[in-house]
């Protein structure tokens, strides 16, 4: 599954993302491709992942991508792998 994690300027954040993204997916047993960047980025390459993962505060930037291809993901608190895999199993599996 190739997975996007984004963050307001593309550093720290989608870091810290993509790695708490990595754990979960490594959980649950789904193979993961997985890219970070900066919002600005990602909305550009949003369609072509199956998921973006972001700050509930960036989910605006990505209103208009079709998600019936592109699941995207909001984060309340983006160091929570709990809430990753919450949302993960509800959104992307639809458990």
């Amino acid at each position: 599954m190739k997975v996007l994690a984004a963050c307001g300027s593309g550093m720290g954040s989608s870091q810290i993302i993509k790695m708490k993204i990595t754990n979960v997916f490594k959980k649950l047993n789904i193979p993961l491709e997985i890219h970070h960047c900066a919002v600005s980025e990602a909305k550009t390459l949003a369609p072509s992942y199956d998921v973006v993962v972001c700050s509930n505060a960036l989910l605006d930037v990505f209103k208009n991508v079709d998600q019936s291809k592109t699941k995207i993901i909001g984060l309340k608190n983006l160091l929570s792998e709990k809430e990753i895999e919450e949302k993960v199993r509800e959104i992307v599996l639809g458990e």
